[in-house]
């Protein structure tokens, strides 16, 4: 070969393909181009490509919580007709929707609480409106959001000092509205459900020797179902043991 000449790599003979065959692990795969050290005669192996992953992408994206509070505008408290909560909430969307005003009133909300009641001496969870007689209408407030929802029937006004509505503080809205993941609705709160009685609170005696008997609850026992009242008998307070299916609220 003359030294102006290129140097070019012939292919590789059966017989180096065998040696090197003898020199792997296992058969050489015609189709992928095999190495050879001139000077040690060792395989070379192949580089393979990789794929590189980032670490960040084996991070799961953290779902973002929707606080209602970070919604746009503001939550101000209404108070309804008690009883009519429902119907004055489907007439406030009514209106909102058939005058236009979506863009400003964004929300009407009848908070609810869990509420741990007994019937049949068993232990019963029910949904309850937590302030009934009052909803929540996230809106932005001005003259034309103020006199819709102030003339939607069974609206009797706004909560505020004055002749000013107040909007809520950001604890007030978290603690009465569950956040909820970015893009599901957030209506109401499901927080730790409570009893429905509550000590200091004065009830009725239903049935048994002490019935039509009105006293205040002094301590409750949730396990036993049990509740002790402090009954006036012949001028003297006497705490008194009572089923919860024997006491009703006043």
């Amino acid at each position: 070969m003359s030294l102006n000449e290129p140097e070019t790599t012939s292919p590789a003979s059966d017989e180096e393909t065998s040696a090197v065959a003898d020199q792997a692990d296992g058969p050489v795969d015609p189709s992928v181009a095999v190495s050879v050290d001139p000077e040690t005669g060792e395989i070379l192996q192949p580089e393979i490509a990789m794929e590189v992953i980032d670490a960040e992408d084996l991070i799961a994206e953290p779902v973002k919580i929707d606080s209602p509070a970070d919604r746009p505008g503001k939550w101000f408290v209404v108070h309804t007709q008690s009883g009519y909560e429902k119907k004055v909430k489907h007439n406030l969307e009514a209106r909102t929707s058939s005058m236009n005003m979506e863009g400003r009133i964004h929300e009407v909300v009848i908070p609810m609480e869990e509420v741990v009641e007994f019937k049949n001496g068993k232990k019963v969870v029910v949904e309850k409106k937590m302030f009934p007689g009052y909803l929540l209408v996230r809106c932005h407030l001005d003259d034309d959001s103020w006199y819709v929802i102030r003339n939607t029937p069974g609206v009797t006004g706004f909560v505020g000092q004055g002749t000013k509505p107040s909007p809520l503080r950001r604890r007030e809205v978290e603690t009465f509205l569950t956040a909820k993941p970015e893009g599901e609705e957030a209506p109401i709160r499901k927080g730790r459900a409570r009893l429905e009685y509550e000590l200091s609170e004065t009830v009725r005696v239903k049935e048994g020797p002490f019935a039509d008997f009105s006293g205040e609850i002094i301590e409750i026992n949730e396990d036993q179902l049990k509740v002790k009242v402090l009954v006036n008998i012949f001028g003297r307070e006497t705490p008194v043991e009572l089923e919860f299916s024997q006491v009703a609220k006043l």
